[in-house]
């Protein structure tokens, strides 16, 4: 004869070993204040002993909250929106709720749509978009969505709340302390055009560089990967001996690439050419030699972010459109000691 399969306990099944009703089981699951500490223990040993995990599809149907957040992510091979979108999911996890990602290969009006609504048919309160490129910003900026939305890494002007780092804080750290360490000029190794953050780096550099009344030299530019770098570095050693002695570099990666190209090409770093990164990946204290670099706060973002989001949810007053922005961090390593005018390569 076969044994018909065992069903998992129900929270009838729980009242009735702890000798309670229904109606007390399910306050002592959502941790109401008006139950006695004796019967609650005694409703948490049962649901220990018995295994019984609540339903969430029944809870979803019963309050019209399915505690899930979505997130919609683009280059989440990349170190930043790869950092970004594990930040939200720890912050989420933290405030109680699951999350369902999209992540998208690369952002248009119609695949972002197409992702939006299959997180709308999971039932997520809310999304967090982490959209870094223009074309994303430009993509969420014509959609209407019925759940309210955060947007990471955008900048301004989309119309809805958003979290970024300050990149263009970071950029004026990372050109002001080689400034300060005695280099009269810096040059730029930029990431991509569509990228806001690309952008703001640049900007900041340039403005930094303008307040101290130094004109901007020339800028090249990367995809964020240690090829582009490499190739941006074999162009920069060409300048070596002719005012050439430090290097703004808008993320580690393109860094990394750049240190090498100088290496090949007999510059030293930082005695001839002084290197700044952007991003402080865990392997860029390794980098020979240890890279300076800008650090950002990822989990500052990702609570920073889930938090809007959740005022949103619950009808909390926000400002019309808040841009938080979170304040990034100089982290000085060897590749950028201080720079003594004389002492670099012949003919600096």
């Amino acid at each position: 004869m076969t044994q018909a399969p065992l069903r998992p306990p129900t929270m009838a099944d729980v009242a009735r070993q702890a000798g309670v009703s229904h109606q007390t089981v399910s306050r002592v699951l959502g941790n109401h204040p008006n139950v006695r500490d004796e019967t609650r223990a005694k409703v948490l040993h049962a649901i220990g002993e018995m295994g019984y995990r609540r339903n969430s599809s029944a809870r979803a149907l019963a309050t019209r909250r399915t505690r899930t957040l979505g997130v919609v992510a683009s280059d989440t091979t990349l170190f930043g929106p790869a950092s970004t979108l594990f930040a939200l999911e720890e912050a989420a996890r933290a405030e109680g709720y699951l999350v369902s990602t999209v992540s998208l290969r690369k952002v248009t009006v119609d695949k972002l749509s197409e992702a939006l609504d299959h997180l709308s048919e999971g039932g997520v309160e809310g999304v967090v978009a982490i959209a870094p490129q223009r074309s994303a910003v430009e993509a969420l900026a014509e959609l209407r969505y019925p759940f309210p939305v955060v947007s990471v890494g955008s900048g301004p002007g989309l119309g809805i709340p958003g979290v970024n780092v300050d990149q263009r804080m970071g950029a004026c750290l990372a050109t002001g302390h080689l400034l300060a360490a005695g280099h009269r000029n810096v040059w730029h190794v930029a990431g991509p055009e569509d990228w806001q953050e690309s952008v703001d780096r640049a900007d900041g550099w340039r403005a930094t560089l303008q307040a101290a009344g130094v004109e901007p030299p020339l800028m090249l530019r990367g995809d964020w990967s240690p090829l582009s770098g490499y190739r941006a570095g074999q162009e920069l050693a060409g300048w070596v001996g002719r005012g050439l002695t430090a290097v703004f570099v808008a993320n580690d990666q393109m860094a990394l690439g750049v240190l090498r190209a100088l290496r090949e090409a007999g510059v030293r770093t930082p005695q001839d050419v002084a290197v700044v990164g952007f991003d402080d990946i865990p392997e860029s204290e390794f980098f020979a030699p240890p890279l300076t670099t800008v650090r950002q706060d990822f989990p500052a973002v990702g609570r920073q972010s889930i938090a809007t989001l959740l005022d949103l949810i619950e009808g909390r007053d926000l400002p019309a459109t808040p841009r938080i922005a979170i304040e990034p961090q100089l982290v000085v390593r060897a590749s950028t000691f201080p720079y003594v005018p004389g002492q670099a390569a012949a003919g600096a």
